[in-house]
């Protein structure tokens, strides 16, 4: 196998293995092996476990921002876009879990989800146009996160708690950059 080709193998195996597994359920020996190579080639191939992980991570998330964008542009109800966003955000649980602790304790991976939220800011503040303050769509951004995986891992459930202000919520957020989205950016005076 040529470089190239082991490196995507690698990198293939190491995403069904992070996305099944997380971070912490995953290592290296077991990315190599079902790759049919050795550590040593890993390793040629990639600094550790966290250059994957970051390597799978950049391209999950640049799929998970075009099933966004899809979802934004689909027709249907605020309900079914809000049930839509909770089910994405409930496949690849550990996975997502491992994003989120790991942006908290690793300065490369911080760096990783910086710069996939920027990517993402950058779409929605196209989408609400020139007068858009960056900060409060980025704070909007995180919100939205938040209240994803709030929905997502049904924290409002452990409460004994309806969720129905957290969709209410999210559903505005939704609905607001659908608008945009579809109307194109406002214009500024």
């Amino acid at each position: 196998m040529r470089r190239d080709d082991t490196s995507a193998n690698l990198l293939a195996t190491a995403r069904t293995e992070f996305l099944r597994y997380g971070f912490d359920g995953t290592d290296v020996a077991r990315i190599a092996r079902r790759s049919g190579v050795s550590p040593n080639t890993f390793y040629r191939c990639f600094k550790g476990k966290v250059d994957v992980f970051i390597a799978v991570y950049l391209a999950w998330a640049a799929e998970e921002q075009r099933a966004f964008e899809r979802l934004i542009a689909k027709p249907g109800t605020a309900a079914e876009i809000v049930d839509a966003v909770i089910a994405r955000h409930r496949q690849h649980v550990w996975f997502r879990r491992s994003v989120r602790r790991l942006a908290h304790e690793d300065t490369f991976v911080r760096r990783a989800v910086a710069l996939v939220r920027s990517d993402l800011l950058r779409t929605l503040t196209t989408w609400a146009g020139s007068a858009a303050d960056p900060s409060a769509v980025a704070a909007e951004l995180i919100q939205f996160e938040q209240l994803a995986v709030a929905l997502a891992e049904a924290e409002l459930d452990d409460m004994t708690l309806d969720d129905g202000a957290l969709r209410d919520r999210l559903a505005a957020m939704l609905m607001r950059w659908r608008v945009r989205a579809i109307e194109g950016p406002a214009i500024s005076a």
